[in-house]
Parts: structure tokens; sequence; C-alpha cells
């Protein structure tokens, strides 16, 4: 770990950053539990922080003793302050011989500087950086090729030449040793002296067989959301959403006649919101109740994970017909069949009465109208009493660097919905019946928002 200390503490030549380090530790798999143990008593001093964005250790291979490490700072002098506590100090000390790691360093350096120089620490002039803004577009692309010809997926056992890598993904070799050049700058594959290629740990993530696997959002996002992007000027002049002009109707009435997207869209979820919530459950438990009913739980992933650690409570999925087929399979693959009901509706008309609801990632997708519809049939459902948890991002107030500010685009495009702050939920929650009890915060951008039916 002393690695991740050295990373931690580089000198950046005083350029205004945003810090993120981001990698795994291997730790021996016998001190694994007493590793996460005491990682996790940094949470607190990095609550603490000011400048503390996002912390989370999460374990990725128990059997292997693989952790996955994930940090955000707002800047170096932050994250200098974090290093230097008594607990972070004791940590690395304790734990630096003794683990390997793959943690790296990355800086989002700030724009602020004077136009047409070069900015301290190697930063590019604004002019310079919003061009390499503008061609996002390229990078997107070409991460969505190395995904569809499973490039990451095939260098899993090792490195390969790219003419072997091209021969096995049906592509030519020399414009895929270009893509592939053009990533590793971006620090998604890396070439090795004897002219073969390896991924790193970024460019892993797009393996199939990872259980952090960004690959599905890699072809979902490609197939589904780039080209109706294309209408986003539309979207912004008239309030019609770019997907509803491009497709010509709403998004999920679109993609729910394509079983096969509407099967990757599952997978996406799963994976993007899981490798996002590592950790955030941890800690948590429901409010009090026998049966819990997932409201739009795709395939049950989360309803999964909140009925794990409580083996006398039953759940109920419930999601739109096309839906159910996935979450039935998965539900039967945890070996949960005999406690959990998976049940076809539309949330919009009704859902299945339940002691506590659980709506996660579902009210982002809906403007307030529509999520009034959905409260409106828990409320119709439930007792007076019941007890909801709404699992999603909360948008902080300023400038800040937060995920949810960058979903947000997704929502105003795809599906007229919109990220929230704390301040709307609790209106939202008021107008439809609702009393807000508490939000839980958590190490990870989401937090649990609990609430009440009200009598």
């Amino acid at each position: 770990m002393n690695s991740v200390r050295d990373a931690a503490t580089a000198d950046t030549n005083a350029a205004p950053t945003t810090v993120v380090l981001a990698g795994r530790v291997f730790v021996p798999p016998g001190d694994l539990e007493t590793f996460i143990a005491e990682a996790r008593t940094v949470y607190p001093v990095a609550a603490a922080n000011p400048g503390n964005v996002l912390m989370s250790f999460s374990v990725e291979d128990a059997a292997a003793g693989i952790v996955t490490v994930l940090e955000k700072w707002t800047s170096q002098e932050a994250l200098d302050r974090h290093v230097a506590t008594p607990v972070v100090t004791a940590l690395l000390t304790k734990w630096g011989p003794r683990i390997r790691n793959e943690v790296q360093r990355f800086d989002v350096l700030d724009p602020s500087g004077p136009g047409g120089q070069e900015q301290p620490g190697g930063a590019l002039p604004p002019a310079m950086q919003m061009i390499q803004l503008l061609g996002g577009f390229q990078l997107a692309q070409a991460l969505y090729v190395m995904a569809k010809l499973d490039i990451a997926t095939r260098l899993d056992d090792g490195p390969r030449t790219v003419a072997d890598l091209a021969a096995a993904s049906g592509a030519q070799p020399e414009p895929l040793g270009r893509l592939i050049r053009s990533l590793a700058t971006v620090g998604v594959f890396r070439h090795l002296p004897d002219g073969t290629v390896e991924t790193t740990p970024l460019g892993a993530t797009l393996s199939a067989n990872r259980p952090d696997s960004a690959r599905a959002a890699a072809l979902y996002w490609m197939e589904t959301h780039y080209l109706p992007f294309s209408d986003l000027l539309h979207n912004v002049r008239t309030g019609e959403t770019a997907a509803n002009h491009y497709y010509g109707e709403p998004f999920f009435d679109w993609i729910v006649k394509k079983p096969e997207l509407v099967e990757l869209q599952t997978s996406t979820m799963a994976n993007v919101t899981g490798g996002l919530r590592a950790g955030m459950f941890d800690d948590y438990r429901l409010p009090a109740g026998a049966v819990v009913a997932d409201i739009g739980g795709a395939n049950g992933s989360v309803l999964v994970r909140f009925l794990a650690k409580e083996p006398d409570r039953r759940g109920i999925v419930f999601d739109l017909p096309e839906v159910v087929p996935g979450a039935r399979r998965h539900i039967e693959e945890q070996g949960l069949a005999d406690r959990v009901d998976v049940v076809a509706g539309d949330f919009f008309e009704s859902v299945p009465p339940a002691d506590v609801y659980v709506l996660a990632y579902v009210l982002h997708d809906w403007d307030d109208e529509k999520c009034r519809r959905i409260l409106g049939s828990i409320e119709a459902a439930a007792k007076p009493g019941a007890r909801l948890v709404i699992v999603e991002g909360l948008v902080p107030a300023g400038d800040e660097p937060h995920l949810t500010k960058m979903i947000d685009l997704i929502m105003l495009a795809m599906g007229g919905g919109k990220e929230r702050s704390a301040d709307e939920f609790e209106q939202l929650l008021s107008s439809a019946g609702f009393t807000l009890d508490r939000i839980v915060p958590t190490p990870t951008p989401f937090s649990f928002i609990e609430a009440t039916v009200r009598p």
C-alpha cells in the first residue's frame, strides 16, 4: 500500500485538480475480512473532510483477496490532509508491506488559467481542453468497438498480438491496432516490449467476465442512446425528449418491443449500479416489515442484496411483463425462488400489497407528474404506516462534480426524467401523500431515502 501513499502524494506542480484514485489491491485471502473492516474505518475520516467526494472499498473477489478501491477528492490538499490523519497513516503503515496494489491516480485538471498558454503541470490551454471534450464521441465509439468485438475478454488470459486479436474477433489488424493505440493514450490498453498488448485495470472492466464489467453499458448506451443524443438541441428548444423525437415514440415504449435490448438494459443497470453502489448495502437495514416489494425491480438484484442477510423476510419483484422472465431466472439462480415472488404489471396502474416498498433507481426516469402516479399506486396498495425506501443519487448544490449531474443528461434526453436534490424529493413525496423520515448517506454516490405513507 506504500505505492498508494506515493500515488496520493504525487507532485502535481501545484496545478488545481480533482484527484481520483482507482484500482485494485490484492490482500492475502485469510486477511481479507480484517483488511476490509480496518479499511472502512476511514469512511468517517473521509466524510469529515470537506474535500472528499467519494470513498469506497469493496470486495471484488473474496477467494482471490481482490478489493476494489475508489476515491475522489476535490483537490490535492484535501487528499494530503486525509493521508496525514492518524487513522489513515496507521492503515498504510500496517498493510503496506502485506498487500500488492494496482491503484492508479488520475488528475482532472482545472481549465482555469491564462488562455493560449500551457498551464502548470502540463495542462493544455483551455481551447485545447475544449477540443478534447468535443472529441469525446471518438472515444465513445472506439470503446464500443472494443466491447462489441470483445477484445478485453480475449485478453483475460494474458497479452496477445493485435493480429491474433483481429483473427479471433473477425476484424482487420491495421484499423484494430490503430484503435488500440488511441485507447492506450487514455489508459485502456498497454503495449508491451514483445509486441503484444494487454488491458490495464481500467480496460479490463470491458471484459464480460469481470464482476464489475462495464461491457453491457458500452453496448447498451451506444446501441440505444448514442443516436438519439444527436437530437439534444431539439430537446432543449422544444421540451420534447431527444429519444421521443428520434424514435418517434417514448423510449421505454420503443425498447420493450426489442427483447434483446430489454435483456441488455437489465444487464447494464445491474452492472452499472452494481459497481457504483459497492459497499452501500453493508451497514444498511430496511425498515421493519415482513414483505418487501421491489417496484420496477428489473432482475431483482437490489432485492437480493436486501434479503441476503434477512432470511425471515419475503420479497416481491415487480416489473413489466417483458422484464420479469429475466428477473425470474436471476431469482432462481440466487436460490431465492421460495422466498421471492416475481409479478408482472405496470406501476402506473397498480402494485402488489407489501409492508416495505423499494424504488431503486426508478423515480429519476420520470417527471414529477409520472412519479406521483407511481407513488399513488403504492399509496393505494399500502396500509397507513407502510414504509418506502427510495434508492437514488441526490444532486448537491453548487458546481462540485457529482455523478448525478452527468446522469441528469441521460434523464433529460432519453426519458424526460430528472435527478433530484434532497429538497426536491421532500416536496415530491409530500405532494404524493408520504412523509420523508430520513436520508441515509452511503460511501457511494447513492443514498437511502426513507418515507412513510401518511394516515
